[in-house]
């Protein structure tokens, strides 16, 4: 009692409570009633005016921030405190750095550290000495109460019997044994987000189909008692399910990390939730019946670490749209960095090094054309695919089919529970008392509620069935088979979108080098076996492009031009199924500008008639015969004629008509015809 002054109690006391963990707050209701019990010993030890310092509950006194007991020190260092009460040491710190600031604090304002045993006045030697050793054990107990039970997890998690909270879609069995949960809508849910990953092959289409479907997934709560509860889809929900190894019949511990950081001065637990599977304390395969086998398990965290955009060169990328085929496997040879995909035009694709994005001053290692070597490539992979193109056709015949179904069933699943859920509403409602009406009111509107559930699910199922596809056709199942024996008439058809293609290249190849010299491209492709391919092709001269109207069409244009005018010219191309550069049809405008690009003059009337040359119709005004008897006589080369193509015009010259008109009439022998019956009835 000798150690407390006059100047002590003129000062106020403090009164710090605190307890580590939020669950301690709930439960320990003795140790909370034990260090408010102070404010009364400080009151009877003669302070006038006593606070309480709460402000830290359910936070750990080991060095992380704490903002009651940081207001303590403020209020300290103003000699504001003239003595800090507190259960025992403990309850001030769990670290020395901590404590021994609070002792140096003390002794040079003069205030006293009292707990439920004794006072202690920091300014004396013996007393610095009993409150440092009482740290000092405390600090060590709590360390070996942490490595005694983290050494305990480990030895459990070893033997993987170590399951504190089972993933949704299992249930942990009365043997401390995970198995899949009962209950099967839950188990078709958690297949149909596997399987519809499978297909789409991105996290984010898979969110946006369930959400366009209206599909709800399952999740848990520990909210007084756990259950599962349907909701719609999160997006982080479908990612850690798709991330988590439990599905694929896997036991593992030791995912995350915990670091220590010193941020500000002060130590920060930072816990690291992405350790490589190596890099796992205990892996246990087929511990438990699995929803995806371990390889497809493997192969989702392959496709999901390249569909995270943000890590940039190192991984491939997401599937976007856009047509170039390539994108995402290329990567320059020179600097190694990741090629980018540009569209100067609608139907124009280049590919080339982003390593001038870092650098403004270097130049580009390579680019080129992409759809040159979006076929060459292309041209690589079919060849591996044609001998499973059959196969890959039969499955495409069922694929929508089974899509319909799993929507199906899953809403049927979920009338089921409805119908129980309003089953079990009635009755709750059936045995209360009429005259109570104060529960029987409430039970009424979950009954009603559950009724509303029931009948959106059962109008949702009926639209679903309504609009379900009639099965595939024998037809359209032939004309299927037919395009899997012709993959490159599938591959370039209209119909094949080019995100499926980009799919099927990148299920196929690993990554593709390019390289550049002074005239070519290389390309190394190295497949998912281990094999690697070359292709070499050459670079696209200055002033060159793709949309060049073939040769052969400009020479026709060239001739029929000294023949025809622009329009019939463009007819003949037509009917000769010709196409421009772009693959267009021909008419008098697009003839002219061809012409008018390859210096061919127009045709202007009378040239023909100038040269001495004769249409069909002219020839045969002049021999007073029909046209088909002029194309007869060309036929039977008794007239010569010229004709530039097929369905082209037959151009006869003036000369060789009048010869014919000079000379004598011959009768023009017939052959017999061999399917023309006779009268001869011998």
């Amino acid at each position: 009692m000798n150690k407390i002054s006059a100047d002590h109690l003129a000062r106020r006391a403090s009164v710090y409570i605190r307890q580590s963990t939020p669950d301690q707050v709930y439960k320990n209701l003795e140790s909370q009633r034990l260090q408010y019990a102070l404010v009364d010993r400080a009151k009877q030890l003669g302070w006038m005016e006593v606070e309480v310092i709460d402000d830290d509950q359910g936070h750990t006194g080991s060095g992380t921030y704490r903002a009651g007991f940081e207001r303590m020190l403020v209020d300290l260092c103003d000699g504001k405190i003239g003595a800090v009460f507190s259960s025992e040491i403990s309850r001030l710190s769990r670290n020395g750095r901590d404590l021994h600031t609070l002792m140096e604090f003390c002794g040079v304002v003069g205030a006293l550290l009292i707990d439920v045993e004794a006072i202690y006045d920091p300014r004396t030697i013996n007393d610095r000495l009993v409150l440092g050793i009482k740290g000092t054990v405390s600090e060590m107990e709590v360390a070996t109460f942490r490595q005694r039970a983290q050494s305990a997890l480990e030895q459990k998690a070893k033997r993987g019997e170590l399951i504190r909270r089972a993933a949704v879609g299992y249930v942990r069995n009365l043997g401390n044994k995970i198995e899949k949960d009962p209950n099967e809508r839950v188990r078709s849910a958690i297949d149909l987000v596997f399987n519809k990953f499978a297909e789409l092959r991105s996290v984010r289409r898979v969110y946006q189909w369930l959400c366009d479907q209206g599909i709800e997934l399952p999740t848990t709560t520990t909210s007084g008692y756990w259950k599962v509860i349907w909701r719609k889809p999160l997006y982080h929900s479908l990612l850690s399910m798709l991330k988590n190894p439990i599905y694929a019949g896997a036991y593992a511990f030791g995912r995350s990390r915990a670091e220590v950081r010193i941020e500000h001065g002060r130590k920060r637990i930072v816990r690291q939730w992405h350790l490589k599977e190596d890099q796992w304390s205990v892996l246990i395969r087929d511990h438990h019946e699995s929803y995806i086998s371990w390889e497809v398990y493997q192969s989702n965290q392959v496709l999901l670490a390249h569909n995270a955009n943000a890590k940039g060169d190192i991984v491939r990328g997401s599937v976007r749209q856009g047509s170039a085929l390539l994108s995402g496997l290329l990567r320059c040879g020179h600097c190694g960095t990741k090629m980018l995909a540009r569209y100067p035009g609608p139907t124009v694709v280049r590919y080339e090094c982003a390593g001038h994005l870092r650098d403004p001053e270097a130049t580009r290692c390579v680019a080129f054309g992409g759809l040159r070597a979006d076929r060459l490539v292309t041209e690589q992979v079919l060849e591996v695919l044609k001998p499973l193109a059959i196969e890959a056709a039969l499955q495409a015949t069922e694929s929508p089919q089974v899509g319909e179904d799993a929507r199906i069933r899953h809403k049927e699943l979920a009338l089921q529970q409805a119908r129980y859920e309003v089953v079990r509403a009635q009755q709750q409602y059936d045995s209360v008392d009429p005259l109570n009406r104060l529960v029987a009111a409430e039970l009424e509107r979950r009954w009603n509620e559950a009724l509303k559930v029931q009948t959106n699910i059962e109008e949702e199922l009926v639209a679903l069935r309504r609009d379900r596809r009639d099965p595939i056709s024998e037809a359209t199942r032939d004309e299927l088979l037919m395009l899997g024996r012709d993959v490159d008439r599938l591959w370039d058809h209209p119909g094949s979108p080019p995100e499926f293609k980009k799919h099927i290249l990148r299920t196929l190849l690993k990554e593709i080098i390019a390289t550049s010299d002074a005239d070519s491209i290389r390309l190394v492709l190295h497949w998912q076996g281990g094999d690697h391919t070359e292709l070499t092709f050459e670079k696209q001269r200055t002033g060159r492009h793709r949309y060049v109207t073939a040769d052969d069409t400009v020479e026709l244009i060239r001739q029929l031009a000294r023949i025809q005018p622009d329009s019939m010219i463009a007819s003949i191309l037509n009917r000769l199924e010709r196409r421009t550069a772009h693959g267009q049809s021909w008419n008098a405008k697009r003839v002219c500008s061809t012409r008018q690009h390859h210096a061919i003059a127009a045709y202007v009337d009378g040239e023909r008639q100038a040269r001495g040359e004769l249409t069909v119709h002219e020839a045969a005004r002049i021999l007073q015969v029909s046209e088909g008897s002029v194309i007869y006589l060309i036929k039977t080369k008794r007239l010569r004629a010229t004709q530039a193509c097929v369905k082209a015009p037959w151009i006869l010259l003036k000369q060789d008509v009048d010869t014919y008109l000079a000379a004598p009439p011959i009768k023009r022998p017939r052959e017999p015809d061999p399917d023309q019956a006779t009268l001869d009835f011998q």
